[in-house]
């Protein structure tokens, strides 16, 4: 690494934290990062700062991690006694992004190798381990416990019940005789009819379209929400996936790349209104417009992911109302998806959420893995036939 000596112990050091509060970090990135602090002044702190945030993080939501990783690490010269002060101080007080940088760096001060000899039991998912983590909330989550609830995610299987096609295919057990299929079977016998064909019809799972908020409000629930809509995309077909803040953008294609990591990196470069501010219905309103009859044919589901804090004025609002009303009508289940149902007493209070709420089927928490779990077995369930109420 060009520089070496204390500058490059203190930059892995620096690498190892970012990974534990959950950047994608590689030796790729450092490397980079040291040929970056030796083309600017190290001793200017706004510099350096913006040499490594420009070669060591590539996504968005990763920026405020990274800021205040950098102001925790950088600040006194002893990593380890300040880890084990200011960590500890700040953990409880501390926003979500500065809450896991802290812990970040408190484990690499506190954590030490077993005495030899002696077997240390991991212990991170056993069934009171696991139990705690599926009902904690994805904003009160450390970087550790959001690693694994992601990993937990990622092996929620999501069977839609199946629904039957217009189409048929060749059964010998099928319950409908193909006269068609038949009498090409007769012309190879020389016009007798020795057999009757039969076909059965074809059934599938309904297409699924999820349109999901990443406004500054929802920004920390969508990231590991994308895990479970990554899953899900990668294991079943026919699904469509839209993030919206201040804009519609199709993400379908980004979610199709099989490494978890290259499709969020992926998708930040195409999302420019990452954890701004938000209008829905101005969203919901083009999707209609634009993707509606792409893909919600066929008895499409949708997931509409959103706290409803729609901040426009009665025109806004006139809006939302007419493309909710819109969308539930073209297709056959709209499921609303809401963090703010974690809270026992919520109340529908929001102008938005008054809104809204008439106009969907389904209104569901979406703040933990259990809320998923649940959601996997309502959508994996037979439902009654036809358009839903």
């Amino acid at each position: 690494m060009p520089g070496g000596g204390a500058l490059a112990g203190n930059l892995l050091g620096f690498g190892r934290m970012l990974r534990r509060a959950g950047l994608p970090l590689g030796p790729a990135e450092l490397l980079a990062g040291g040929e970056a602090l030796t083309r600017v002044d190290i001793g200017d702190h706004r510099q350096a700062k913006a040499a490594l945030r420009a070669t060591l993080v590539h996504r968005r939501e990763h920026f405020e991690i990274f800021d205040q990783a950098f102001d925790l690490f950088w600040r006194a010269p002893d990593p380890s006694a300040r880890g084990a002060t200011e960590a500890g101080e700040q953990l409880d007080r501390a926003p979500a992004a500065a809450r896991r940088v802290s812990e970040a760096l408190g484990s690499s001060a506190t954590a030490a190798p077993p005495p030899p000899g002696e077997a240390r039991l991991d212990a991170v998912l056993t069934v009171s381990g696991g139990e705690q983590l599926r009902r904690m909330d994805f904003d009160a989550m450390t970087a550790a416990e959001i690693d694994a609830a992601k990993q937990e995610i990622r092996r929620l299987v999501l069977p839609l019940d199946a629904r039957p096609t217009r189409r048929f295919r060749p059964d010998a057990n099928g319950r409908r005789a193909d006269l068609r299929a038949t009498l090409r079977a007769s012309l190879r016998q020389g016009g007798e009819v020795l057999d009757i064909r039969h076909s059965k019809r074809v059934t599938r799972p309904p297409p699924l379209v999820v349109i999901c908020d990443v406004s500054g409000s929802m920004s920390r629930y969508a990231q590991i929400l994308l895990h479970f809509v990554h899953a899900v995309t990668n294991d079943r077909d026919r699904v469509a996936s839209f993030l919206f803040g201040t804009r519609l953008t199709n993400i379908t294609r980004q979610l199709h790349h099989r490494d978890a990591e290259v499709a969020f990196e992926m998708v930040g470069q195409v999302v420019p209104d990452w954890s701004g501010g938000t209008r829905i219905g101005e969203a919901l309103d083009r999707f209609n417009h634009d993707w509606s009859r792409r893909v919600l044919g066929q008895g499409a589901v949708v997931l509409l992911i959103t706290d409803g804090l729609e901040r426009g004025g009665a025109e806004e609002l006139a809006r939302l109302a007419a493309a909710t009303d819109r969308l539930r009508q073209s297709c056959r289940r709209l499921i609303w998806l809401n963090p703010l149902l974690r809270y026992a007493g919520f109340q529908p209070k929001s102008q938005g959420v008054r809104t809204m709420l008439p106009l969907v089927h389904e209104h569901r928490p979406v703040h933990n893995i259990d809320s998923l779990r649940s959601l996997v077995e309502t959508l994996s369930a037979p439902h009654a036939r036809g358009r839903m109420p």
